[in-house]
């Protein structure tokens, strides 16, 4: 039998997404034989992660500040709005380099057998933000899953009927990926974005 505060540290880090009980057992074990000073280090970080990050009162997404980097970063192409599912999102967005837009995040994507409706995410932040801007298109940046295109879907009639310009993300094959090993959907999806060379 563990000591309880390494039973409980276990229990706490197996709910951590991608960590099962057996991990999160030699996490823990790990965790207490490194120096105090590391592991205090560690739980003052997970304490300020909660106290210090917030979301953005403009794109919600993730920031320490108000309001966010982007959104008051003046060379960001304000007429561009890139609308994603997750604040992690923006973040594999902008490493690519290849954006320089801004973004809104809905924290969701619509799933009705999940009770997740439009009024559970941002969406009605995102209407009224639309309603308030002066954007010339917005992307969507939602993940080719069902939901993801469920919800890319919904945006876009929403939009379209309001005369607002509205682009898809194209999906395909990965790089450096063989087409033997993709899927129809992802070779359908590929097909049907393709662009002239």
């Amino acid at each position: 039998m563990d000591p309880k505060p390494l039973s409980h540290l276990t229990a706490l880090l197996a709910k951590l997404p991608g960590i099962g009980k057996k991990s999160a057992m030699r996490l823990a074990y790990y965790l207490l034989g490194r120096p105090d000073s590391e592991v205090e280090a560690l739980a003052e970080a997970l304490s300020a992660l909660k106290a210090g990050v917030k979301l953005c009162e403009i794109c919600f997404g993730l920031t320490d500040m108000q309001p966010c980097s982007i959104c008051s970063d003046p060379q960001r192409d304000r007429d561009l709005l890139c609308v994603v599912s997750a604040p992690s999102d923006v973040t594999s967005i902008e490493k690519t380099g290849a954006y320089n837009g801004l973004y809104h995040v809905l924290h969701g994507t619509l799933s009705p057998m999940d009770g997740v409706g439009p009024e559970s995410i941002k969406l009605r932040e995102l209407l009224d933000r639309i309603a308030a801007g002066n954007f010339r298109e917005v992307i969507l940046a939602t993940s080719p899953t069902r939901e993801g295109e469920a919800t890319a879907s919904y945006i876009a009639e929403l939009l379209t009927e309001k005369g607002v310009k509205v682009t898809r993300i194209a999906h395909g094959v990965p790089m450096g990926s063989l087409l033997e090993y993709a899927d129809e959907v992802t070779l359908s999806h590929a097909l049907s974005g393709r662009r002239e060379v």
